[in-house]
């Protein structure tokens, strides 16, 4: 199979090289098409008023990968990877592994989810990967459950294209209890700009957002009120997995839209 691998923390990072590496000693074709320096929480953001660099690595990864250094966006990096450097649609497009989780309201700022879901929009399944801290660097588990999904979802082939959100507890893999089937839970943060001053004597802010863990899990108008959010899952050490979607539109809404003529 060949496997387009991306990331929103750089060509550099651990966590790509630890996830590419690891599939092409299974004996997948890699290619690698990742920014060249890190681009957390860019969402979907493309490039467009400048050009777009793209390079060939050398040295980082195993000689089995093809890996390219990319200037853009994550977005920016799945899209020229299918559409340039690729001379065919691969089996699946993979983003990650992050270093940090992707749970709940984050995906709709990570870099790491837009770039899986590059693929699913080209109609690829595709993986976003993330191991749920910021400073554990255990890659390995990751990357080892991630070559497990591939084979299942090669035996197993899901009926549509979709995106597959997985996030990995960072424990030891023993600890691992297992993996669930979850749904997109909430994430707020307590929003914190710190004002500064640059040596000129102007102001500037930074963004220092602190995470509200406590906050309650809504029940899902859909699904059933059992199935545990990702956020609760992770927490418990799974591994879990949550199908995203790209079509944002709320069907509950449209349905109380149609039968209320007085606003139309």
């Amino acid at each position: 199979m060949h496997i387009l691998i991306s990331n929103d923390d750089g060509i550099f990072a651990l966590g790509i090289r630890t996830l590419a590496n690891t599939i092409a000693s299974q004996g997948h074709k890699v290619t690698v098409v990742a920014p060249d320096r890190e681009r957390s929480a860019t969402g979907h953001g493309l490039t467009l008023h400048h050009p777009i660099r793209a390079d060939i690595i050398e040295g980082i990864f195993s000689p089995k990968v093809t890996a390219w250094s990319c200037s853009g966006t994550p977005s920016d990096c799945v899209k020229l990877g299918l559409s340039a450097i690729l001379q065919e649609k691969p089996d699946f497009v993979l983003s990650g592994i992050n270093q940090g989780s992707n749970l709940g309201t984050d995906i709709l700022y990570s870099g790491t989810v837009s770039a899986a879901m590059e693929g699913t929009i080209d109609g690829i399944t595709s993986i976003a990967l993330s191991l749920a801290s910021f400073t554990k660097k255990e890659f390995q588990p990751s990357a080892n459950y991630a070559v497990k999904l591939i084979q299942q979802l090669t035996e197993n082939p899901l009926p549509e294209a979709t995106l597959l959100n997985v996030n990995i507890p960072p424990v030891p893999e023993s600890d691992i209890i297992g993996v669930k089937i979850t749904r997109q839970g909430i994430r707020r943060y307590i929003e914190n700009f710190q004002e500064r001053l640059d040596p000129r004597g102007r102001s500037y802010y930074w963004l220092a957002g602190e995470l509200v863990e406590e906050v309650e899990q809504p029940e899902h108008i859909y699904l059933p009120p059992d199935l545990p959010t990702d956020v609760q899952a992770n927490q418990e050490n799974y591994i879990t997995i949550t199908p995203l979607q790209y079509n944002l539109t709320d069907v509950v809404t449209i349905q109380r839209l149609q039968k209320n003529t007085l606003l139309f």
